[in-house]
């Protein structure tokens, strides 16, 4: 009687207990996939109940049914899964067979390639964007000049992180916003390997512009 009372109190207030002993627990990505888990065991022996009484209620209308019992139900409802993943994977296999190359893997799905790209020049477009926008304002504070290098203290050192390539924009320096327009910052080779390339000019216009059409209007600047 004494030891119930005690396990009685123990499991009342568990946090006497755990004063001063080790206590265990699951990474948070181990609880969401564990939450994850449970939610789809839950709904799929829902759908098992479900879809026995459906069966049930059916077999009263037609006698040749035979009566569906819950662990049967249960059966039913992972063959229907299975044959759903089985149709899945093969939808999958054929659209890789006939656009060889299109999808490339992007976590746990996959993605068309062509709109990877895409998402990656608009994020490379927004960064030009939120360092064009530094740039005129260092501009208007120092008599529409622009800074004469990129690592002036007015302008924070992330703005200058081309997307997704570890190098940073190539800067012009030394211009001015009542110059006529001119290449003053461009992505870095390894953001694009097409030989054009993203280009914010003096005048604040951002467009693409070919390499050599970059070269030509620098002259004797500094190139990649």
């Amino acid at each position: 009687m004494d030891l119930f009372a005690a396990a009685t109190a123990g499991f009342s207030f568990p946090h006497h207990v755990l004063v001063g002993m080790p206590s265990y627990a699951v990474t948070d990505v181990a609880h969401a996939r564990l939450q994850s888990i449970s939610f789809f065991l839950m709904a799929f022996f829902v759908s098992a109940f479900c879809v026995q009484r459906l069966w049930n209620y059916l077999q009263k209308d037609f006698q040749r049914l035979p009566r569906l019992t819950y662990w049967k139900a249960v059966g039913l409802v992972s063959l229907w899964g299975l044959l759903f993943i089985l149709v899945l994977t093969m939808i999958s296999g054929a659209r890789e067979l006939m656009t060889p190359g299109a999808w490339k893997k992007q976590g746990a799905t996959y993605t068309l390639a062509q709109t990877q790209q895409s998402t990656a020049a608009l994020d490379q477009k927004q960064r030009l964007e939120t360092l064009k926008a530094a740039l005129m304002r260092y501009a208007n504070a120092h008599d529409s000049r622009f800074p004469m290098h990129d690592f002036v203290p007015e302008i924070h050192e992330a703005l200058w992180q081309a997307e997704g390539s570890g190098k940073r924009f190539v800067y012009l320096g030394g211009k001015s916003t009542e110059s006529p327009a001119r290449p003053l910052v461009y992505e870095p080779a390894s953001i694009n390997n097409d030989q054009v390339r993203l280009v914010l000019l003096t005048n604040g216009d951002i467009k693409q512009m070919p390499l050599n059409e970059i070269y030509e209007s620098l002259g004797a600047e500094r190139r990649p």
